[in-house]
């Protein structure tokens, strides 16, 4: 019986793309797509991006700008990188550079657990039981409210709920793009928005305390010194996002053609007794695997706490080790499933999930490749500590009024996320500059923290050096064998414009109500 009758709902049908829309919203997302779609493949971006930076090094270096990099207190300067001793470097570094890019290790982990679940039918079996209790119509808020919570598994969230909610929208007879977008825009667009403490919280805490005891040596910053704008931009986000999805997003992929290979689709046939079985043995290893955790987490001595006893902190061996956690977190469930349901019956069938999924990583682990070389070269050059240093003097000097400033800080850090896309990398060279500046007219460090962090993360949305984009664009061509960036860039490009201005408008609110940004944070210097 066809998918679409199984779940009574209207297949997803292919259908010609009709002439351009007729709103003045609608024709600009065309021309983002078909320029997007016309542009070269994003290997060959990064290709340019990296001769760029080669270019641009050599004409600045040995150029006395006349700031000072906070990081160290010496004169910034921009480092050639086409001398020898730099492209000397290059070579000998290449592999290290590859093999150690981060965004790389963590994603190859994760999809080892991922193809397992895949391979047992654990993951379509979850699926098809979410959809036997979820309404169909309430899937769009359910994937966005996921997304949010997963921030606090950091990017390791993209590779978990990015294919979980494709196939989710797939089996429910919605278009899997949908579900990446749902699920994609919320925790690479809104990364202020989160209901849960997360580890970026105390890296970010950490530089504007060092900012702040600039002026004040005493001062003290939490991690959660913005957590209740944070929890409510994160409910505020859910449906805003859900009504943008539905209402604006949903129209332009009715006509995208899902042509990936039938074979690879998830399904949606009713649960066995076997499947229901094999799902409470999932579960319960799943609670095992979380009791081992926290079992060996809970001691105050543990090894899993950081030096100072956090279990959260940057440094804590738990956050660390968080990727191999939910690996195991993937994979034991898995293993139980495919054992009690009997879809898996030999230790080959478990290599096989794994090594199927990694097959389909091949485009990924190609462009990965060119954004690494990008990457570190650009950092090396420094010059998006140049470009950073020099926007934030250049706001110093301006002399605003206090509200005015805080928009420029928003819209410096928006900018500045196309050429420095680390949240931390930023704060490290903004935060020395602009909390003392901030404080000295009487505004709090916490006020120009939640101003820094509305602006990070919008512009991962728009900017097609955002080094997640070639995963999103694998997971899409899943589904979407031609997808392009283009396409994916004009259907949350809207999704980027709402969070930047939704972010704003209530920072604006909260502050004029006055109510507290978080734990023990105000808006003035005491």
């Amino acid at each position: 019986m066809p998918l679409h009758e199984l779940l009574d709902v209207a297949p997803v049908t292919p259908r010609t793309r009709p002439s351009p829309r007729p709103t003045l919203a609608g024709r600009w997302l065309d021309l983002v797509e078909r320029v997007g779609n016309r542009c070269p493949d994003p290997i060959l971006l990064f290709l340019v991006a990296l001769a760029a930076t080669w270019g641009l090094s050599a004409l600045l270096a040995g150029i006395d700008f006349g700031v000072l990099d906070p990081r160290n207190g010496q004169p910034l300067r921009i480092n050639d990188q086409l001398t020898l001793v730099a492209m000397s470097a290059f070579l000998a570094n290449m592999t290290v550079t590859y093999v150690t890019f981060p965004p790389l290790g963590m994603v190859l982990v994760m999809v080892l657990g991922v193809g397992l679940a895949e391979r047992s039918g654990l993951l379509a079996a979850a699926l098809r039981g979410v959809l036997a209790v979820a309404p169909v119509r309430l899937l769009t808020p359910l994937v966005v409210l996921a997304a949010i919570v997963a921030h606090v598994l950091s990017d390791s969230a993209l590779v978990i709920v990015l294919p979980l909610a494709a196939a989710l929208f797939y089996v429910a007879g919605r278009h899997p793009l949908l579900g990446i977008v749902a699920s994609f825009a919320p925790l690479s667009g809104l990364l202020f928005g989160s209901l849960l403490p997360q580890s970026l919280d105390a890296i970010l805490a950490g530089f504007t305390e060092g900012g702040a005891r600039l002026i004040d040596p005493a001062f003290r910053v939490t991690p959660l010194n913005n957590y209740w704008l944070a929890a409510a931009i994160a409910l505020a986000a859910v449906p805003a996002t859900w009504w943008m999805v539905d209402r604006t997003i949903a129209p332009r992929v009715a006509d995208i053609v899902v042509d990936g290979d039938p074979a690879l689709m998830p399904s949606a046939p009713p649960l066995t007794a076997p499947e229901r079985r094999g799902l409470w043995g999932a579960a319960l290893a799943c609670l095992a695997v979380l009791g081992a955790v926290a079992w060996a987490a809970w001691p105050a001595g543990s090894p899993l706490r950081g030096a100072d006893g956090s279990l959260t902190g940057a440094g804590a061996p738990l956050m660390r080790g968080m990727t191999p956690i939910l690996l195991v977190l993937a994979a034991v469930p898995a293993l139980v499933y495919g054992r009690v349901a009997g879809t898996m019956r030999t230790h080959r069938d478990a290599i096989e999930g794994m090594s199927a999924t990694m097959a389909s990583m091949n485009y990924y682990l190609v462009m990965v490749f060119f954004a690494a070389l990008f990457t570190r070269t650009f950092a090396e050059s420094n010059i998006g500590a140049l470009v950073a240093v020099t926007g934030a003097d250049a706001l110093r000097a301006s002399g605003l009024p206090g509200a005015i400033t805080i928009l420029g800080v928003v819209g410096l850090t928006f900018a500045l996320d196309v050429i420095v896309p680390s949240a931390s990398a930023k704060w490290a060279l903004l935060a020395p500059i602009l909390v003392p500046m901030l404080m000295s007219a009487g505004l709090s460090p916490h006020l120009t923290q939640a101003a820094f962090r509305i602006g990070d993360g919008p512009m991962n949305l728009m900017s097609p050096l955002f080094p997640y984009f070639p995963l999103v664009l694998a997971f899409c061509r899943r589904y979407v064998t031609t997808c392009g960036l283009g396409t994916i860039m004009a259907l949350v490009l809207p999704l980027g414009v709402m969070y930047l201005g939704l972010q704003v408008a209530m920072l604006m609110a909260w502050w004029a109500l006055g109510l507290p940004l978080g734990v023990g944070a105000g808006y003035a210097v005491p």
